[in-house]
């Protein structure tokens, strides 16, 4: 059934819309916007789908850009900042001749059925039939293209492995390829936090049962996208740690409550794990051209994916681009609407809008503030440079970073688990965190794959090591870049999953410490473009707690809280050469 709606919404192209250029042309512009909201779309066994498509006022046929989540839309489109309110601004694309369809997954919402597991193979299925209903609607000209953050954009990758006839392209924002290492287990550990709050703040019985009509909606997107918007995205960044506490506070239903009980206590190794393995072993049947966006700001969400699909999906080289945007947390998630359809109207209307001259890969150079490019990531001109960590005196000292081999000795830090009442004054006595530093004497230029190799030893039989790379300015402002982590305990390579960027950890494996004993620990930090200058430092940090190193949502970062360390301990990294990091260097004469 389809209401009727009268009121049209109102859109927004808040946030980054392009990197670091712009189209010279646009197929069609102005079209407007009409809602035929509630379409029930039949995928089987009795079971619809609640779909809400936005046309074109202008009566034509179109291509349908399908977004298809795990989640209520029932405020998407009012403009209010939910944490799943991440499938664009529908009037951007329907003034250019594009229809979203914006689906809620079976059993959730408005749409029947029995929900299943996260990103099953039933919702790969559903999804599948959603685009060939799509296709065969009487505003659609048979073209169906993919748009969407986090949840819309970690489904088209499985959905694309499938060759749907209609599928034309795709456009996935901050994704995962790998479900089990990157959303469930990071670095080792359940990733206890961030799904309290994911599951609180989307999967509560209101979230099933809130309906707003599509009528209020528009009336509210007036307000949320206009004047206001600044404002509110203010406040929500202001306020993120409170609202995260909030969603992490409330109460899931219960099936949502099972699937966490099972996540965090009982499927500890792969093989175990009830979420599917995600897109990444058939991202070589992907043949679509398409464009990821990752942003730089993520740590323990989103972050590897993106170079997973980017390196290993079958789409032609010149037919596939990948875009790192700079740290930006946004609710909602409104930017790069304006990259998508000139990627769209490119792919499939030929407009000769510049996008087949937009290099392979753009990414956000820190320091530089803008868009450098690559034929490739890491750069193909990129050369791995070994820094190696040395001792610069007691604990609490700067320590270095060193482009030659240190002698030997060792520095220590103390692990001191979340919510474990200590002294006052104990860092004054005991220090939570080693700082190496290098100082910069040429112009430096990193790009591409960052990785530490530290040989450990703790007091204990397990503990936690969180790396954090900066940029300190000649001000002595410190620009957060990149972080990585590792669980001692489960420290074993997964060669087979690894990808050029990120070293794959098989967490399911376990050896425990022997206290005393050091261990190499190699893992990978997230990348890291940047522009050192004279005068400025590159600083590594370590330590085992996430709330030392992670930084703020206010700084455009969104980097949740891990439950480590596990133990009270005493951690130490030795020296002699046997403890480096590895960096990436492009020539700075190849600036770009």
């Amino acid at each position: 059934m389809t209401s009727h709606v009268s009121i049209p919404l109102k859109g927004s192209t808040a946030g980054m819309q392009y990197a670091g250029w712009q189209p010279s042309a646009v197929a069609m512009s102005g079209l407007g916007n009409q809602v035929l909201a509630g379409q029930r779309i039949p995928v089987g066994g009795g079971v619809t789908l609640n779909g809400d498509v936005y046309t074109p006022s202008t009566p034509g046929r179109y291509p349908a850009v399908v977004s298809f989540g795990g989640y209520s839309t029932e405020w998407h489109t009012a403009g209010i900042p939910t944490g799943t309110n991440e499938i664009g601004s529908p009037p951007v694309f329907t003034d250019r001749g594009y229809c979203p369809v914006i689906v809620e997954r079976r059993g959730m919402g408005r749409s029947t059925g029995e929900q299943v597991m996260f990103f099953d193979p039933q919702d790969v299925d559903d999804h599948e039939k959603v685009i060939a209903w799509a296709a065969e609607q009487p505003w659609c000209n048979g073209q169906v293209v993919l748009f969407g953050t986090s949840y819309y954009g970690m489904t088209q990758p499985l959905v694309a492995a499938r060759r749907p006839r209609a599928l034309r392209a795709f456009f996935a924002n901050e994704m995962c390829t790998d479900f089990f290492r990157h959303l469930v287990q990071f670095g080792g550990v359940p990733a206890s936090f961030f799904l309290a709050l994911w599951m609180g703040g989307n999967y509560t019985e209101a979230n099933y049962t809130k309906r707003m009509a599509p009528n209020r909606r528009a009336l509210i997107s007036h307000l949320t996208n206009g004047p206001l918007h600044p404002l509110i995205e203010k406040l929500v960044h202001r306020n993120a740690d409170r609202m995260f506490d909030s969603f992490m506070a409330s109460t899931p239903v219960e099936w949502a409550r099972r699937v966490y009980t099972h996540w965090i206590f009982d499927e500890k190794t792969r093989e175990e794990s009830t979420i599917p393995e995600g897109s990444s072993p058939v991202l070589g049947d992907i043949e679509v051209p398409f464009t990821v966006v990752q942003n730089l700001g993520y740590f323990n969400l989103h972050q590897f994916g993106s170079y997973d699909l980017f390196e290993n999906a079958a789409t032609p080289a010149d037919r596939k681009w990948m875009i790192l945007g700079p740290p930006r947390f946004d609710l909602p998630v409104y930017a790069w609407q304006g990259e998508a359809l000139a990627f769209f109207d490119h792919i499939l209307r030929d407009v000769d809008n510049g996008y087949d001259a937009q290099p392979p890969v753009r990414y956000w150079l820190d320091g530089a503030d803008r868009f450098a490019t690559s034929t490739a990531f890491p750069p193909p001109d990129g050369e791995v440079t070994r820094l190696y960590l040395g001792s610069g005196g007691g604990d609490h000292a700067k320590h270095r970073l060193d482009a030659q081999r240190t002698p030997p000795g060792a520095n220590s830090w103390v692990a001191v688990p979340f919510g474990v009442p200590v002294l006052g004054g104990l860092d004054e006595i005991a220090n939570q965190t080693l700082a190496f530093d290098l100082p910069i004497t040429e112009d430096l230029h990193l790009a591409g794959a960052v990785t530490a190799r530290l040989s450990v030893s703790s007091n204990e039989i397990d503990t936690y090591v969180l790396a954090r790379l900066s940029r300190v300015d000649t001000a002595g402002t410190l620009h957060h870049l990149s972080m990585g982590a590792i669980r001692p305990v489960a420290r074993t390579e997964d060669v087979a999953r690894s990808t050029a960027i990120e070293i794959a950890i098989d967490s399911g494996r376990r050896e425990p410490l022997v206290p005393g004993d050091a261990v190499v620990l190699r893992f990978s930090l997230t990348p890291a473009p940047t522009r050192l200058c004279v005068g400025e430092t590159l600083r590594l940090e370590l330590a085992s707690r996430s709330d030392l190193l992670r930084s703020d949502v206010r700084e455009g970062y969104a980097q949740f809280d891990l439950p480590v360390p596990p133990y009270l301990s005493r951690n130490t990294v030795h020296y002699a050469g046997e403890s480096w990091l590895e960096v990436t260097t492009v020539p700075v004469s190849g600036d770009r």
